[in-house]
């Protein structure tokens, strides 16, 4: 019977169809807390107890030292605008090691943790992205990686040692005109033969772009698609993707030219090969890993994509958090601070909660994969939603700053962020593609505890290994109905959980949420099956939900790890509530849009009104929001902890510096400023701005000399902090001694005319 039920399932298609490639992507990495949501029922205390790692004192004291220490040095402005990093910077990251943080130590590097790595992108990216490319590029996916794992002894012995150095700028040439997310497809061509010395080689022609330091790399780890008519290498006439290093100035081999990237444009451009010969021991790996390419790739970025994308988006976040929150109560309109104005409350108070999480689901995933994991699944949600949170946090930001947003120059603070967020959701993977193929097409599969076996079985033909899984699969998939049932009653105080205290609810309905996920995750695989391809809307919502569950766990596995902080329980429960509400959007999408015979019309309406009566989450309330915004608008520990790991100057210099000695300023004289409010009630002093008034309340002796000054100190900084840039023409139009808008010079001198009377 399960013979020709397998044989069946397989000619209509009913079980997904796995290319070779996405077979190489299915089997890349592990699966780790992701399998618990498409298990249906979590084991929160396994989740608990999971990595949540601190970093190590060395690491911390290079952050203390060089990394801070190469922050201040960065001009962001001046750097934007030339487009030049000096090369004082370039030395002082060669001669401290950030070409090789990923590099061991015996072959020069630092061979820093993934957590480290990861912190140190997240503090540098926001700053310049010019700089802090020359950072990410060469401690991601690349030559030293793949050389790292893959190479031979003789490539890691030459390589690995000048990448650490910075000898090598290396770049990565894999995405093509007609290759981006579908990065298999490349057409980039390698054909092997043998010279007339009788070695084997390789004949390169590709034309690459939107390729990182291509312009300035003088080393390049190239993709490519190998043929080899003669079996040369002895793997068949068409071995498949392999990647092989390039040295620049190679005949045939052009790069040089630029891209111009939206916002801060780093060092970008397209690389060309016409007829670059090169040996087949440039292969990583010699020629043994012909072929391997794809493989090689999806073994790395299983858990590289939770490291580079996902810190810069996370640093750009931590920076909008820590000025934002400054500026709206620095800046006061109609009397008060704007940060007092619910508007702007909520702005920020969303803010401070998605950058407390984010930053979660970053420490969670890196110290996963710091003790061995590589979850593919996780680290596409990192790249694809924090990169998309991070875009949102910045225009939440830029609502908040306003005008001050809008206005460029060394004071502006978000607008190259803001500018340059497109960049983060576009690239190793545009998150379009990520969220409705990558995170659900691979996870449905490979972290569900029956599919992948099922769909390894029927390949196989193997009818008992068919009839074991699937009966198993159908009784998984009866205990989710049953369990999902049960909770939805109870509103998910069945599911348990592995704390007390105030976060037990939390668990409670993410045990509720687990089981209608995998519930709805079977469904979908039974009734659509081979077509979820296809449905790139139903399943982005299936990505949605798994994505928020794995973020509000994180808020939960910082705040034990934390040490249950009472002051973050507000953070937490709105950060939670956030999340929790998106899986529940998510859900409803879901059954409003389930077509399927028979069961689809059934999930359309009763199950579509049922789940929107019986709801996991409305999102936080209007009272929540005060306590979430006052923690990143007051000075102290709890700001401290939201912004960890961002560079934050506050000595007075542009932008940021300045914002924050004010908002430091003002926060110290409140007491006195709160004298002076006490004592217009009192009408002791006539109305006025409060901490304009500090001469006039010396005056009247409602304060000394100390806090006269300490209040006019502050108003002076404060009045400072909201100035924006001006530009002489001069300066504006860059042409020297210019001292109008070209074309209109004479209206400098033009005389009114009054017209005559009748």
């Amino acid at each position: 019977m399960f013979q020709a039920l397998m044989k069946t399932m397989k000619a209509k298609k009913m079980l997904p169809q796995i290319s070779d490639t996405e077979r190489m992507a299915l089997e890349a990495g592990t699966v780790w807390v992701d399998g618990e949501f498409f298990n249906g029922s979590p084991d929160f205390r396994r989740m608990m107890n999971e990595p949540y790692s601190a970093l190590s004192a060395e690491e911390q004291a290079f952050i203390d030292g060089p990394v801070t220490e190469l922050c201040k040095m960065v001009d962001a402005y001046n750097i934007g605008k030339t487009r030049q990093i000096p090369p004082e910077i370039m030395q002082f990251m060669k001669d401290k090691g950030f070409f090789g943080m990923l590099i061991p130590k015996k072959y020069g590097g630092l061979e820093l943790s993934t957590s480290a790595i990861s912190t140190i992108m997240a503090m540098t990216t926001n700053l310049s992205a010019v700089v802090s490319t020359f950072i990410v590029i060469p401690n991601s996916l690349g030559a030293a990686e793949l050389i790292k794992h893959y190479g031979t002894q003789e490539q890691k012995d030459h390589y690995l040692p000048k990448l650490a150095r910075g000898e090598y700028i290396p770049c990565f040439g894999l995405t093509e005109p007609t290759a981006g997310s579908d990065a298999a497809s490349i057409k980039a061509e390698g054909e092997v033969f043998k010279d007339a010395d009788g070695g084997v080689k390789i004949r390169l022609n590709f034309a690459k772009r939107y390729i990182t330091l291509a312009p300035v790399a003088n080393l390049i780890s190239l993709a490519c698609q190998i043929r080899d008519p003669q079996n040369l290498l002895g793997k068949g006439e068409a071995p498949g993707i392999t990647v092989a290093l390039l040295h620049k100035g190679m005949p045939g081999l052009s790069n040089g030219d630029h891209h111009q990237p939206i916002g801060d444009a780093f060092y970008n451009g397209p690389i060309y090969g016409k007829d670059v010969v090169v040996p087949v021991e440039n292969i990583i790996g010699g020629p043994e890993y012909a072929g391997q390419g794809w493989r090689m790739l999806m073994e790395q970025l299983a858990g590289g994509r939770a490291v580079s994308l996902p810190a810069g988006a996370i640093g750009g976040m931590k920076a909008v958090a820590a000025t934002t929150g400054a500026y709206s109560m620095v800046r006061q309109q109609f009397g008060i601070p704007i940060g007092r104005m619910e508007g702007v409350e909520d702005k920020v108070a969303r803010i401070a909660a998605l950058t407390y999480m984010c930053e979660a689901s970053r420490v969670y995933a890196c110290s996963a994969i710091d003790a061995g994991e590589q979850p593919p699944v996780v680290s596409a949600v990192l790249k694809a939603y924090t990169t998309e949170i991070a875009r949102q946090c910045a225009i939440d930001g830029m609502d908040v700053f306003s005008g001050a947003g809008v206005m460029q120059g060394p004071n502006n603070i978000l607008g190259t962020g803001y500018t340059t967020a497109p960049v983060g959701v576009t690239v190793e993977g545009a998150n379009i593609m990520t969220r409705t193929l990558i995170i659900f097409g691979q996870g449905a599969t490979r972290c569900h505890p029956y599919a992948q076996n099922v769909v390894n079985a029927a390949e196989q033909d193997d009818a008992d290994a068919f009839r074991k899984n699937l009966l198993a699969w159908f009784g998984q998939f009866a205990l989710t109905v049953g369990r999902t049932f049960v909770r939805s009653l109870t509103r998910g105080w069945s599911a348990g959980s592995p704390v007390s205290g105030p976060t037990a609810k939390h668990f409670r309905k993410l045990g509720w949420a687990a089981a209608r996920y995998a519930m709805l995750t079977n469904l979908a695989m039974f009734f659509i099956g081979g077509k979820l391809k296809a449905r790139g809307k139903l399943t982005g919502r299936y990505a949605d939900a798994l994505a928020w569950q794995y973020f509000a766990l994180s808020a939960l596995r910082r705040y034990e790890a934390e040490g249950r902080k009472a002051e973050d329980l507000p953070v937490v429960n709105y950060a939670v509530s956030i999340a929790l509400s998106e899986v529940q959007k998510a859900f409803e999408g879901i059954y409003s849009n389930f077509d399927a015979p028979v069961l689809g019309l059934y999930m359309r309406t009763v199950g579509a009104m049922l789940v929107r009566l019986n709801t996991l989450s409305r999102g936080p309330s209007d009272q929540e929001t005060t306590k979430v915004a006052m923690a990143i608008q007051a000075p102290g520990a709890q700001y401290d902890r939201i912004i960890k790991y961002t560079y934050a100057p506050a000595d007075g210099s542009p932008g940021v510096g300045r914002l924050l000695a004010a908002w430091r300023l003002g926060y110290e004289a409140q007491p006195v400023i709160s004298k002076i409010v006490s004592a217009q009630k009192a009408k002791k002093l006539e109305r006025g701005t409060p901490d304009a008034m500090g001469d006039a309340a010396k005056a009247a002796g409602v304060i000394n000399a100390d806090e006269a000054d300490l209040v006019n100190r502050a108003y002076a900084a404060r009045i400072e902090a909201i100035q924006v840039d001006v530009f002489s023409p001069e300066e504006f139009f860059g042409v020297k001694g210019l001292t109008a808008a070209p074309g209109f010079e004479d209206n400098e001198t033009a005389t009114p005319r009054l017209a005559a009377s009748a």
